[in-house]
């Protein structure tokens, strides 16, 4: 996803192909929100819909103000700070990123240069691309800690969080930083670099380590922070609809093109690859996923497929660009299979992420950042590249998780102590949407708020939250 900015003498000319494209992929990556918000908003009880989905909103509302004002300039602006992050003053409120830019073309309009070869872009659009990936990014933590926290808090969170730990992030991976392929980051520490560029580079092609990664070990120290929801492991807290999951899932699988294809930058070859890549993967990663259920319990289900399709586009994230086909059914197969036994940790180490953040995000996050390494047709160790690479990938992904779990654990502690987490207890119990929002998601013969809220989920899912012998996949995402 690296693009060049530099001083051209000629003026440049922006190719409409690349810009239409671009421009595509940004609505796909956006409409992924939303469509989390379904996916999410299904998982859960019908007492907690609506505040699922309101996570997820609201961290659109969040990120959309603070990406403008300062997210862009922390992830990609000119001043490097000890390769950390980016001077949040340098392009503050997307200074120079519309006019008066590095490169401009006739009409004074900043543009980037993809491949450092002539193929210009507006600087603007890659910042509406960008700000898209910090969306969903937070808005998937909201899963870890369903059902109990107040909405004010996840709001604060949301922004301090995005700030501190995702803007970071995406300078060191993408922006030059410590975990990019610039002479100053690690992999040239630990290889060296040629003419300023790492000998061994990085690969996350669309968001392994900054999104999954960050997203998933976000929601696992969440999770500690805010504690057990009342019932947990005791009561069953069945999705209370598998419709909307899967939909929600297919909407995923829609933007995901616009999230892997798009990081190109451009309609080409490559991009081409990625999305069959991606589509692959996923495909295996469903089998992957249903294989299992089917051996361990008998049945395939709807939120086990749902489930597979998800931790199939994470796996495949940051690699679709650097594995063949059938290395990305390879990726995705082994992906779904991890998922769905990892997603019962959580009763075994008694940690509630409520929707399996850290199941399926963070264990195919590292499993997709890590296999690349593996897998990469150019260095990866199946294909005689040697273990530099898979070194490498092992840094970066064991670096983000270090990095997101300190800064996360800060920001969750300082919030338990000033705003607090916790909903109260009978509201937790009476619905959190009707405590929270004043609103039902459905109407229970014409109850209102609160006792829409109390009412019983609905029986039509599979799901269930109290743990037994050989724990299912579909028991433990709800």
């Amino acid at each position: 996803m690296t693009a060049t900015m530099v001083l051209a003498e000629d003026v440049p000319v922006i190719n409409e192909a690349a810009t239409a494209f671009m421009l595509l992929c940004a609505a796909l990556v956006l409409l992924m929100t939303p469509g989390l918000a379904l996916f999410y908003g299904g998982m859960v009880r019908a007492k907690s819909v609506l505040n699922m989905m309101m996570m997820s909103f609201g961290a659109m509302g969040v990120i959309g103000v603070i990406y403008v004002l300062w997210g862009y300039s922390m992830s990609f602006g000119g001043a490097d700070v000890a390769g950390i992050f980016a001077n949040p003053f340098d392009m503050f409120g997307l200074k120079g990123a519309v006019t008066d830019g590095k490169v401009v073309d006739a009409a004074g309009t900043s543009v980037i240069d993809v491949f450092g070869v002539g193929v210009y872009i507006p600087e603007i659009l890659f910042v509406g691309f960008q700000l898209t990936f910090a969306i969903i990014t937070v808005a998937l933590i909201s899963g870890a800690v369903a059902d109990r926290v107040k909405f004010g808090t996840w709001l604060v969170f949301s922004g301090l969080w995005v700030t501190l730990a995702y803007f970071p992030l995406a300078h060191m991976v993408w922006g030059g930083g410590l975990l990019s392929g610039a002479e100053s980051g690690l992999s040239a520490k630990i290889f060296g670099a040629t003419d300023g560029v790492a000998n061994i580079l990085p690969i996350d092609f669309a968001g392994g380590t900054v999104v999954h990664i960050n997203a998933g070990m976000a929601g696992l120290v969440l999770a500690l922070i805010v504690g057990v929801r009342k019932g947990f492991g005791k009561v069953a807290m069945r999705p209370h609809n598998l419709p909307l999951v899967m939909i929600g899932a297919g909407l995923l699988w829609f933007g995901w093109f616009g999230f892997n294809a798009g990081s190109e930058l451009a309609a080409d070859g490559l991009a081409s690859l990625v999305w069959v890549n991606t589509t692959a993967a996923t495909a295996a990663a469903i089998l992957g996923w249903l294989l299992v259920e089917k051996v361990r319990d008998g049945h395939p289900t709807s939120l086990g497929a749902a489930s597979g399709v998800v931790a199939g586009l994470v796996a495949i994230t940051p690699a679709c660009g650097a594995l063949s086909p059938v290395g990305s059914l390879i990726l995705g197969a082994v992906a779904g299979a991890l998922c769905a036994l990892a997603v019962g940790l959580k009763f075994r180490f008694g940690y509630d992420d409520s929707l399996d953040v850290v199941g399926v995000h963070l264990v195919a996050g590292l499993w997709g950042t890590i296999g690349a390494g593996l897998l990469s047709t150019t260095t990866g160790l199946f294909y005689g590249g040697g273990a530099k690479q898979l070194v490498i990938q092992i840094v970066i992904a064991f670096g983000a998780l270090l990095f997101t779990a300190i800064v996360t654990a800060v920001i969750g502690l300082a919030l338990k102590a000033t705003m607090g987490w916790r909903i109260d207890e009978d509201a937790e119990v009476a619905g959190i949407d009707g405590a929270e929002h004043a609103e039902s998601g459905y109407d229970f013969g014409g109850l209102g708020a609160r006792g829409a809220g109390s009412t019983p989920a609905h029986a039509g899912g599979l799901s269930s939250n109290i743990p037994s012998t050989g724990t299912k996949a579909t028991e433990v995402i709800a």
